[in-house]
C-alpha cells in the first residue's frame, strides 16, 4: 500500500499506543521485553504508513519473543480482548500470516479467532496465495459459522481485488473458486456480511461481468437481503447502463418519462465549493415503472479531454403520470484519487442507463 492514508489515521498506531500493547502483553506475559518492543517499534515510526506501522508491532513482537510459534500464539490469544481498537488488532492475522505459514491448521484457527476482534482479511490472503484450495476449503466451512464475523472473514478475505491489499491472481481468473462461499451468503442476516459479498461480487464484474450477472440472475430476490446484495453488487454495472445489470433490479426497459427544470449551481465555483444538481421527472408510462437515476460528471483532465465519473442518485418506482424532484450536492474537491483542473464541467442525468439530459458547470483556476 502507498501512504495516502491521512495523518490521523496512520496515528492509530502512535506512540501511545505502542506502550498501551507493550502494557497489555505484559500483563498476558509478565517476562515479556516491552522496553525492546518498543525500541524495536518505534524506529523511523514518522516515515511509516499505516499499514507499515501495522506490520512493525508484528515484526517487533517476533523480534523480542523468545517463545516457539505455538506459545507465542497462547499470549496473542490472551492479548487479542485486552487491546483498545479493532483496528490496531489487524497485528495479530498479520503475526499469524508472517510466522504461521508452516502450522496450517493452527493458524487458520487462529485467524478464525482473531477476525472476532477486528479483522482478519488481509492476513488471510497470504495464505491464499500460498495455497489457494486448501485455505478455500476452510473458508467454506468459516461461511456457515454463527458469528458473522467468522462468515464475513469467508467473503472479504476471498475478495479478488481487496483494498489495500494485493490481488488474489487465481481468484480474479477464476471467480468459480468463491462461488460457494458466496452461494452461502448470498441471504445473510448479517449487514456486516452482505456488504462484504456486494463487494465480492462487485470486484468480481470488472473481470467477469457476465459470471456474475448468469449467478444473480439464477437467485430469488424475493429475500429482501438478497435483493440488497444484488443491488449493491450491480452497483458498477448499473452505472455502465449494462441492461442485464438493468433488468435484473426491474429497470431494464427504456424509461418513460420527461425530464424537467434540469440546473446546476452555482454555474461557476472555485475548488473546494458544492454544486447542486436538481430536475424532475414526468412520468409518461399508463402504468408505474422502475426508474434508476444516477448522474455523471465529465471532469476535466490535465491534458485538456475529460473523463466520465458516474455516481448513484436514486432507484424508485414512478407511478403513471406522477413528478418526482430530485436534488444532489457535490462537493467539488481534491481527493486522493482525484485531481480537478479549471474548466467546464458538464453533468449529465442518467435514467434507467439513457442520457437524458444535461448541464454544466465552470470550475474556476
Amino acid at each position: 500500500m502507498t501512504d495516502q492514508s491521512a495523518p490521523a489515521l496512520k496515528e492509530i498506531f502512535n506512540v501511545e499506543r505502542l506502550q498501551h500493547i507493550a502494557a497489555e502483553m505484559t500483563a498476558v506475559y509478565p517476562t515479556f521485553d516491552a522496553k525492546g518492543f518498543l525500541k524495536h517499534a518505534q524506529a523511523g515510526l514518522a516515515q511509516l504508513s499505516v499499514m507499515q506501522r501495522m506490520a512493525r508491532v508484528s515484526e517487533s513482537l517476533h523480534a523480542v519473543i523468545a517463545l516457539d510459534y505455538p506459545q507465542t500464539l497462547k499470549r496473542l490469544y490472551a492479548l487479542a480482548p485486552r487491546l483498545n481498537s479493532g483496528f490496531v488488532s489487524l497485528f495479530l492475522p498479520h503475526f499469524v500470516a508472517s510466522y504461521g505459514q508452516g502450522d496450517f491448521k493452527r493458524s487458520m484457527d487462529a485467524l478464525k479467532y482473531f477476525t472476532t476482534f477486528g479483522s482478519a482479511e488481509f492476513g488471510i490472503r497470504h495464505f491464499l496465495l500460498h495455497d489457494c484450495q486448501r485455505t478455500l476449503a476452510v473458508m467454506q466451512t468459516w461461511s456457515l459459522d454463527d458469528n458473522e464475523h467468522v462468515r464475513r472473514l469467508a467473503s472479504e478475505g476471498s475478495r479478488p481485488r481487496l483494498p489495500w491489499s494485493f490481488r488474489l491472481g487465481e481468484i480474479q481468473a477464476n471467480p468459480e473458486l468463491c462461488a460457494s462461499i458466496l452461494d452461502n451468503l448470498k441471504a445473510d442476516p448479517s449487514l456486516y456480511v452482505r456488504k462484504s459479498v456486494a463487494n465480492h461480487l462487485n470486484d468480481i464484474t470488472k473481470d467477469h461481468p457476465d459470471w456474475v450477472l448468469t449467478l444473480i440472475e439464477g437467485w430469488s430476490l424475493d429475500n429482501p437481503h438478497t435483493a440488497w446484495i444484488a443491488r449493491h453488487a450491480l452497483r458498477s454495472l448499473i452505472k455502465q447502463g449494462n441492461t442485464r445489470a438493468l433488468t435484473i433490479m426491474g429497470a431494464g426497459a427504456r424509461a418513460e418519462v420527461k425530464l424537467h427544470g434540469l440546473s446546476v449551481t452555482p454555474a461557476v465555483i472555485n475548488l473546494g465549493q458544492r454544486i447542486e444538481l436538481s430536475f424532475s421527472l414526468e412520468s409518461t408510462a399508463s402504468t408505474a415503472q422502475k426508474l434508476v437515476v444516477d448522474y455523471a460528471i465529465d471532469y476535466v483532465k490535465s491534458a485538456g479531454h475529460s473523463a466520465k465519473k458516474v455516481f448513484k442518485l436514486k432507484a424508485f418506482t414512478l407511478g403513471a403520470g406522477e413528478h418526482h424532484r430530485l436534488k444532489r450536492e457535490q462537493h467539488i474537491r481534491e481527493l486522493t484519487t482525484r485531481k480537478h483542473y479549471p474548466g467546464r464541467h458538464v453533468v449529465h442525468v442518467l435514467v434507467n442507463g439513457e442520457k437524458l439530459g444535461s448541464a454544466e458547470f465552470e470550475l474556476r483556476a
